[in-house]
């Protein structure tokens, strides 16, 4: 079990390393249509995201952005190209008490995002810790492979699993809960 000592803190020198071909920033609002276009990748393909509507620039912005849920967004951008590698957000959920945060992380399905989501996650937890969270929470659809085994190895543990989610096909697809402790 991974304990809130186990990541480091998010420190300046930390947004550019050598050693990985991206660096780590906050969001901007100007991320928005490639945030979206990154995302709508993501939905298209299908099987990871409990997301099966597309977001349109407004919409992302609204939820991951700049609305009244949002605690934060880190995107990892590619030194060579510029391009945008992934993503990930911190926000309020309603069924979630105030002092946890929901986590998402979204990264490219081309094959070459290798270290984005556990370099997004030092930057996520930096700024969860700073924001007094206690834990951040992550719920993965069950068929979601790489997604469960992302959140174990950045240290998340079971927590609880929502039975039988319909999707707008009619599947049902469990929902797995998994939390991350900030504090001991």
């Amino acid at each position: 079990m991974r304990s809130h000592t186990d990541l480091p803190e998010r420190r300046p020198d930390m947004a550019h390393t050598p050693s990985r071909p991206f660096d780590i920033r906050d969001a901007a609002l100007s991320d928005a249509s490639a945030l979206a276009e990154l995302l709508n990748a993501i939905i298209d393909r299908g099987g990871t995201t409990a997301h099966e509507d597309r977001f349109t620039p407004e919409r992302l912005t609204d939820s991951y952005l700049t609305g009244r849920a949002f605690l934060c967004c880190f995107v990892a951008v590619d030194r060579a190209t510029g391009r945008i590698e992934g993503f990930q957000t911190l926000g309020r959920y309603p069924e979630l008490p105030e002092n946890i945060g929901d986590i998402g992380t979204f990264a490219r399905n081309d094959g070459k995002q290798r270290g984005v989501g556990s370099a997004l996650f030092v930057a996520t937890c930096g700024r969860a810790r700073r924001l007094s969270l206690s834990a951040i929470n992550a719920t993965i659809r069950a068929d979601n492979v790489g997604g469960l085994a992302f959140y174990r190895k950045m240290g998340f543990e079971d927590h609880s699993t929502t039975l039988a989610t319909p999707l707008k096909d009619g599947r049902l697809v469990d929902r797995v809960n998994r939390r991350f402790r900030l504090t001991p």
